[in-house]
């Protein structure tokens, strides 16, 4: 149940690089972290799922969230690295047909 979030930003470009698990314990937390960057016009965000080990119902909220806001405020989101497990929540709710994702191939 531990969440580690890493924000590396050049100008408007972000990458956020998540290690451990995103559940109803740490959901919140990243979502306290992520939103505020996809309420700016014009900023890039990457999210950085490699070291993503468990993604729950909750942690999929966030990402929704994240999306919607890009859209509303003309920013842009992309996972990347999503490993199997990961992706595949992605695939049974058809959220990878309009989040812009990036499979890892590992």
């Amino acid at each position: 149940m531990n969440l580690k979030i890493d924000i590396l930003r050049e100008e408007n470009n972000y990458i956020v690089r998540l290690t451990g698990e995103i559940d109803v314990y740490t959901a919140p937390k990243l979502k306290d972290k992520l939103l505020p960057l996809t309420e700016k016009e014009g900023n890039k965000i990457k999210i950085d799922l490699a070291n993503t080990t468990y993604l729950d119902s909750t942690g999929l909220g966030v990402f929704i969230s994240a999306y919607k806001s890009t859209k509303q405020n003309n920013s842009n989101l992309k996972l990347i690295h999503v490993r199997d497990r990961v992706l595949r929540l992605f695939q049974v709710t058809g959220l990878h047909e309009i989040m812009n994702l990036e499979i890892d191939e590992r």
